[in-house]
């Protein structure tokens, strides 16, 4: 991008890109911190470390105390390594994740005295990425370049509960709690004969709750579940209606937590974390299972992280609609949740779009590493949003950015960028200007079409409503839904958005050239606002 500097001063000074609900409040992305607004979202605290029943020695101890005949030498394997990366940078975050490494941001054999979304080790530096610890294969090839460590060699099997006893007469089971039992930690075990004290591979249901339909509550669809005793660490994805089945039995209480790196590739942040998606604990339960209900009477960034996922979930979908069926955004979208902010964003920065690394330290201050190794696509301000409804306004408005940039290319929405960033600042921190400026048809096209989509999916969730989105600026969204009463779907019209659309005379004469059916009705709509 040209103006760099001005870019990321303008995001600096002014905490706001490109979009806005109809407040009329600025919508430049801010890089911002979602602040601690629950105990849970601060950084988890840790307490001693503990001894792991699940080490080799601790195992092979375990097997003496119950089967001194058995226990010889070598009699119990190593079946997983319990390591630690530290990647320097993204690319070698990155090349971990396409290995299928599963990374957490904490160790999993440490007391943890307040939960939290995240965690940094205090001997790395604020700002650059902190270990990651994985639990992996023996055989696992490390990848050259990047720093590890092995910190322990495991033995965790699965038996089925039915024949928990081994051909040669072990019982695994009661391995696994002697294991417990002889490092100390027999207390984290089920009461033999209560619920959960035999080996259960935990199960349950995410649900979330729209006001407006209460007594309806969806499956938070694709996300990510993650159960863990020490080093026994389970993970699997929610269906569409939101069941989860993990793989992995336990015998004592895991603790849960959602990530938000959905099953179709998209990650939602920022929690001051730095990976791909963020975290929400969800404490200790049973070895059973846990089923979660969430709503805008929970946690503010949980139910907000999932009216995001179930939004981009349900978009993508429709993208792939045969009857409506349009350009979806990137796959591996990238969103970033701001609890203090109001304005929201599609930069694209993640896939090339107005950014230039080199100034980031000089004007984003204390966070401007966190963008330089993860860089958002879209940013959501979640201040003022109480309830689905809103979260899903902000969010289906810039998905529909997204869609734009996807047919329009980096070129042009460095233009819209930069366009929106100097009518902020030169005309007196209106948004989008007088509509007179150089370039304001970029922005015009731009937003006509966010505007037109935010109202169309808005009255297509709520079929009561009557919003109308973006109608007070001076471009007019409401051609588009003109048109859309008379016939031309978000799908047609999505063909006109590309590169050399770049105002409003292009974009009538484009879509009069796609569809010379609706002559009439595409002069009509552009005759009666545009005059």
């Amino acid at each position: 991008m040209k103006h760099s500097k001005l870019f990321f001063l303008a995001l600096w000074g002014c905490g706001l890109l490109s979009c806005s609900l109809d407040s009329g409040s600025p919508d430049i992305p801010g890089v911002s911190s979602s602040e601690e607004e629950a105990l849970t979202h601060g950084m988890m605290v840790l307490g001693k470390q503990l001894d792991d029943p699940y080490s080799v020695g601790n195992v092979t101890k375990a097997l003496a105390s119950l089967y001194p005949a058995k226990a010889v030498e070598g009699e119990v394997s190593t079946t997983h390594l319990y390591v630690r990366f530290l990647p320097s940078g993204q690319d070698q975050y990155d090349t971990l994740d396409s290995l299928g490494v599963e990374m957490l941001d904490h160790p999993v054999d440490f007391e943890i005295v307040r939960d939290g979304d995240y965690y940094h080790d205090p001997t790395v530096p604020e700002g650059d990425i902190t270990w990651q610890y994985a639990v992996l294969p023996p055989d696992f090839d490390f990848p050259k370049g990047i720093r590890y460590e092995i910190l322990d060699r495991c033995h965790i099997t699965e038996h089925e509960v039915i024949t928990r006893a081994d051909a040669d007469g072990i019982d695994w089971e009661a391995v696994e709690r002697e294991a417990f039992r002889i490092t100390g930690n027999a207390h984290m075990l089920s009461e033999p004969g209560t619920k959960g004290s035999s080996e259960s591979k935990p199960s349950g249901r995410v649900t979330l709750v729209d006001d407006y339909y209460p007594d309806a509550p969806e499956g938070v669809r694709g996300v990510r579940v993650a159960c863990n005793v020490f080093v026994k660490i389970a993970q699997t994805y929610t269906d569409e209606n939101g069941y989860y089945q993990m793989g992995k039995s336990f015998s004592s209480k895991p603790r849960y937590w959602l990530v938000f790196k959905n099953k179709k590739g998209f990650g939602i942040g920022l929690n001051l974390i730095l990976v791909g998606g963020s975290s929400s604990t969800m404490g200790k339960h049973s070895a059973e299972g846990y089923d979660m209900e969430v709503s805008s009477k929970s946690d503010h960034s949980l139910f907000c992280r999932c009216v995001v996922n179930n939004t981009v979930w349900d978009y993508f979908e429709q993208c792939s609609n045969s009857k409506v069926a349009m350009k979806a955004p990137p796959s591996n979208l990238r969103l970033w949740l701001f609890g203090k902010m109001s304005s929201s964003s599609t930069v694209m920065m993640q896939h090339g779009a107005g950014i230039d690394n080199t100034m980031i330290g000089k004007y984003l201050g204390e966070y401007a590493t966190i963008v330089k190794w993860f860089l958002p696509d879209i940013t959501i301000g979640t201040r003022n949003c109480k309830d689905y409804a809103s979260v899903f306004a902000s969010t289906v408005h810039e998905l529909s950015h997204a869609t734009h940039f996807q047919q329009a290319g980096k070129e042009y929405w460095d233009r819209f960028i930069e366009y929106v960033l100097g009518s902020f600042i030169s005309s007196g921190f209106v948004t989008y200007g007088s509509g007179g400026e150089e370039d304001s048809g970029v922005c015009e096209v731009g937003e006509m079409w966010a505007y037109y989509m935010e109202s169309k999916l808005y009255r297509l969730r709520y079929p009561e409503s009557e919003a109308a989105f973006g109608t007070s600026w001076w471009f007019y969204p409401q051609i588009f839904m003109f048109l859309d009463e008379r016939g031309l779907n978000r799908y047609q019209i999505s063909k006109a958005l590309l590169s050399d659309v770049t105002d409003r005379d292009l974009l009538r004469d484009k879509l009069l050239n796609l569809y010379p059916e609706f002559k009439t009705n595409i002069q009509m709509a552009f005759n009666r606002y545009y005059r």
